[in-house]
């Protein structure tokens, strides 16, 4: 990168600019990575959220912060990859159960790795304690309820 390449000192220390840069690097390092899987983030935080068990449409959306529309869409595209299956609750049949297929769970296993992987390399420039402390930083700020009007 050459030096004319580089932000101005203002907005190398501007956190909008940072975290904006810091996302697009590790989004590239993911794609990267998950292409050979079939996958995106976005998929692989669906299966995540997901996890082992079956669970509601509706828990998963939660679970991911978006609206049960989004939801539906990638549900429907993960499961005509053979990845997730839908069925009616045998409790509640306005309720649809969505659990991991056989090939969604060697999805999800292969792509946590790589993506791992991928984590792995986007903070090596980081002392593993500073790459902890960002970790446990970020996950601070997201899972604190929203306290801007404060």
């Amino acid at each position: 990168m050459s030096s004319t390449d580089e932000p101005s000192p203002e907005l190398s220390r501007n956190l909008a600019y940072l975290l904006k840069h810091a996302h697009l690097r590790m989004a590239e390092l993911i794609t990267k990575v998950l292409t050979p899987h079939g996958i995106d983030g976005r998929e692989l935080g669906v299966l995540l959220a997901l996890g082992r068990e079956p669970t509601s449409q509706q828990q998963a959306a939660q679970r991911l912060g978006i609206d049960r529309t989004t939801m539906v869409a990638m549900l429907d595209t993960l499961e005509g990859k053979g990845l997730v299956s839908r069925h009616p609750d045998a409790d509640d049949r306005r309720r649809n159960v969505v659990e991991l297929t056989d090939a969604g769970k060697d999805t999800l296993r292969l792509a946590t790795q790589a993506s791992d992987a991928a984590e792995r390399v986007f903070l090596a420039p980081l002392s593993p304690q500073a790459a902890v402390h960002l970790r446990n930083s970020l996950q601070t700020l997201v899972t604190q309820p929203d306290n801007q009007h404060s």
